[in-house]
């Protein structure tokens, strides 16, 4: 059963990679792949973001007089970087419908990979910006085209464990970015190499190879190619003037804000929680300056492995949880569990053997969300519209989630800065965002079993 048919419900027996053919697991592994290297994009700026804001501010690493600052020009970059996703994705999600699937995924690689690179040239916290708001660019653009292209390509019965996996697959870019961060900040504790930060963002540039293969290789989902024949794609103004898929986007809109937000306004900051943790244990062992920030690194990427072993496992969860009990009771659950598991961590974080247990049940919990986006969205919209309301849903939720980094900044360098710690209490502040999921999902359409919409 392909295209429009229905989804059957669940069988517990179901292998659902024996529907796959040939061609069927070259398109998965492209999207996966192309999506595992944009996350490793992503994860590369969250672990390089501490110490590349502390140099360029030319600050002393360590230096409390200076934490709160740098936390506040953390929060402008990340903010950058998301808006700049937010733009990205919505004009590269039109251009999915319009120009096709895979055609788009060729130019966001290459952009995303570009302005990585470039990412190394930088001299302040400004131009740094600008060229994470130009990588964004490319960012947001790759979760629309290659969901659209799975979910039209698969058998339908497969469709949701195939998304599933596509999802999964950014823990694993994740992970790759933080044994990329253990093995540079280890070099660069043994004096090997001067910044580990620069050089993580050379490693990022070479995803580009990868639009060789699209290039190649793929070609456009057939359900693609007849609405192109007789339909307007990606038009904006039927998105919103049709009533049904309005309501929609504007749904997926405020799950996806709550997810977003919770993870890059709340769950990425735990590398800055960790850095002030390791600050306390290093100082007490009396290591020198250089040593510690070498640690650092090191201890960050060692965070960031386990946040998304977690991560990996969270998202299959959901993809199994999801076809037993349908969409909306899956992302309630998960809303849940996402917002208890991240105020949790975030008060009671203080040593070393919480990275062990703590940190990934909370990566475990956050990112089960995504893999519900990647499922749920491409559900949504008929194929003329996919990829435009699937990455208006992802990406202007991440444009209004943009105020999440800048608000953790803000009250962890202003409202909060007279208290110990003031990042504990600005995360745990910030967990109510998860309520606003809960709070869409009475207005959300239940999809699981429905055919894809035409």
């Amino acid at each position: 059963m392909h295209g429009t048919n229905p989804t059957p419900k669940a069988d517990p027996g179901y292998r659902w990679y024996k529907d796959l053919d040939r061609y069927h697991w070259l398109v998965l592994t492209v999207a996966s792949l192309g999506w595992l290297f944009d996350t490793m994009d992503q994860q590369l700026f969250n672990l390089a973001r501490r110490p590349a804001i502390t140099e360029l501010l030319g600050a002393r690493p360590g230096d409390p007089a200076m934490a709160g600052k740098i936390a506040e020009y953390a929060g402008y970059s990340t903010m950058i970087f998301m808006i700049g996703w937010a733009i990205g994705g919505v004009i590269f999600g039109i251009l999915g419908d319009r120009i096709g699937r895979a055609r788009t995924m060729i130019l966001t690689i290459l952009s995303y990979s570009l302005f990585t690179g470039l990412s190394v040239l930088s001299t302040s916290v400004w131009d740094f910006s600008v060229y994470r708001f130009l990588t964004g660019l490319g960012v947001g653009g790759q979760f629309a085209v290659g969901v659209a292209l799975v979910a039209e390509t698969v058998p339908a019965r497969a469709r949701p464990y195939a998304l599933g996996t596509v999802q999964a697959c950014s823990a694993i870019g994740n992970m790759l970015a933080a044994l990329i961060g253990i093995g540079l900040g280890s070099l660069e504790q043994s004096g090997a190499i001067g910044s580990a930060w620069r050089m993580m963002f050379v490693v990022g540039a070479l995803p580009a190879l990868l639009a060789l293969v699209v290039f190649r290789k793929l070609k456009e989902p057939e359900q693609w190619r007849k609405a192109k024949e007789s339909k307007q794609l990606g038009s904006m103004g039927e998105l919103f003037s049709t009533p049904r898929w309005r309501h929609n986007a504007l749904t997926g809109m405020l799950l996806a804000f709550a997810g977003v937000v919770g993870l890059w306004g709340i769950g990425f900051f735990s590398f800055d929680l960790i850095s002030s943790v390791l600050d306390k244990s290093f100082r007490a062992q009396g290591l020198p300056e250089s040593v510690i920030a070498g640690k650092k690194t090191m201890w960050t990427g060692i965070t960031s492995l386990v946040q998304n072993l977690g991560a990996f496992f969270g998202v299959y969860a959901f993809t199994y949880l999801t076809a037993r009990m349908g969409r909306k009771p899956a992302f309630a659950l998960t809303f849940v569990a996402a917002m208890i598991s991240t105020a949790f961590t975030f008060w009671f974080l203080d040593d070393f053997a919480g990275i062990f247990w703590m940190i990934p049940i909370m990566g475990f919990c956050q990112i089960a969300l995504f893999g519900g986006y990647a499922i749920y969205f491409p559900e949504l919209f008929p194929t003329r519209l996919r990829s435009t309301g699937t990455s208006f849903c992802y990406n202007v939720g991440r444009l209004v989630a943009a105020l999440g980094p800048l608000s953790l900044g803000l009250l962890t360098s202003r409202v909060y800065a007279g208290y110990p710690e003031p990042m504990r209490y600005a995360g745990v502040t910030m967990c109510l965002v998860f309520l606003v999921g809960l709070a869409a999902l009475p207005f959300a359409p239940e999809t699981r079993g429905e055919p894809l919409p035409e």
